[in-house]
C-alpha cells in the first residue's frame, strides 16, 4: 500500500476499500458517501463509461480491457487519496460478471483477482429497490449472485463485511467496519 503524509505531518498507510456486490445494490452511493465522510476520493466504475460508449454491446473479450481500465483509474485516483481509497468495483466484480454471464473466467482476470487485493471488501447486500438501468442485466438473480460473491470472498480468504440496510444505516454499517483501521 501507499504511504501518505497526513495533514498533521504523520505518515500512515493508505487503506484501499473495495465496494463490491451485485448490480443495483448501492455501491456507487456508498462509495461517494464514504469518500465524503472521510474527505477523500473514490474510484468510479470504469465499466459504466466503457459500456455507454459501446451502447451496452459487449462480449466476453471486453471484460479484461474493462478490468485494465478499472485498475488504471484506481491507480490514478490513488495519488489523490487521503487515508482511504474507496473503489466502486474491483476485480471480483469482473470475475463474477464473467462467471454469471459466460460460465467461465479469463485466466488473466483470475490472476488479477488473486493478486490485486484490498484491505477490506464491503459486500453490498441486495436489499435495496431495483433501479432500472439499460446497462443492468440480472434483476431477478441478485440473491444468487450475492451468494457467488460471498463464496468467492471466503474461498480467497479476503477480509470482508456484508453491508445492508437503507440510506444512513447502510453507510453507518460501513463506517463501523472501517473503525478497524483507526
Amino acid at each position: 500500500m501507499v504511504f501518505t503524509t497526513g495533514t498533521d505531518n504523520t505518515d500512515y498507510k493508505m487503506v484501499k476499500i473495495a465496494i463490491t456486490g451485485p448490480e443495483s445494490t448501492g455501491k456507487t452511493t456508498l462509495a461517494k458517501n464514504l469518500a465524503k465522510q472521510y474527505k477523500t476520493v473514490w474510484v468510479p466504475e470504469y465499466a459504466r463509461n466503457y459500456l455507454e460508449n459501446t451502447k451496452g454491446v459487449y462480449c466476453q473479450s471486453d471484460l479484461h480491457p474493462i478490468l485494465q481500465g478499472q485498475l488504471a483509474l484506481e491507480k490514478e485516483k490513488e495519488k489523490k487519496a487521503v487515508r482511504f481509497l474507496f473503489c466502486d468495483t474491483d476485480p471480483l466484480v469482473i470475475w463474477v460478471w464473467s462467471m454469471v454471464k459466460y460460465k467461465q473466467v479469463d485466466p488473466r482476470i483470475e490472476a488479477i483477482l488473486q493478486h490485486h487485493t484490498y484491505d477490506l471488501y464491503l459486500l453490498t447486500y441486495p436489499d435495496l429497490p431495483w433501479e432500472n438501468d439499460p446497462l443492468r442485466e440480472n434483476e431477478n438473480r441478485l440473491i444468487a449472485i450475492f451468494e457467488i460473491y460471498l463464496k468467492k470472498l471466503k474461498a480467497l480468504g479476503f477480509q470482508y463485511a456484508i453491508i445492508s440496510g437503507k440510506d444512513e444505516m447502510r453507510k453507518q454499517k460501513a463506517v463501523n467496519e472501517l473503525k478497524r483501521f483507526d
